[in-house]
């Protein structure tokens, strides 16, 4: 089972900011095709690093407030944060290589 959380405007900071591990937020929307093939992919990285990073998804449209605060202009849209700090972020359909290439220097 997938530990990935769905992140709103009302547990973002407890989330993202205070967390005391990397975090890779997933910006998406349910009608988003290259979203749906991410997904599969941040599922499967949440299920192998289990609690050394925190993997949340916001969905843009139910999160305006949020995408807004990081301009999100392009979806999917994946940022990744340690120490409540945005440190590096991706657009678009990445392979996995790719993600725990951004994602190893934070572990």
């Amino acid at each position: 089972m997938s530990n990935v959380i769905e992140v709103t405007q009302s547990n973002f900071r407890e989330v993202v900011v205070e967390a005391d591990k990397p975090v890779i937020v997933d910006f998406w929307a349910e009608w988003c095709g290259p979203c749906k093939k991410l997904s599969p992919v941040l599922d499967e990285l949440s299920e192998e690093l289990g609690d050394a990073v925190t993997i949340a998804k916001v969905n843009v449209d139910e999160e305006r407030t949020l995408g807004a605060m990081f301009q999100i202009m392009s979806i999917p849209a994946v940022l990744f944060f340690k120490d409540g700090e945005k440190v590096d972020e991706f657009i678009g359909v990445r392979p996995r290589s790719h993600i725990m290439a951004k994602l190893e220097p934070l572990l």
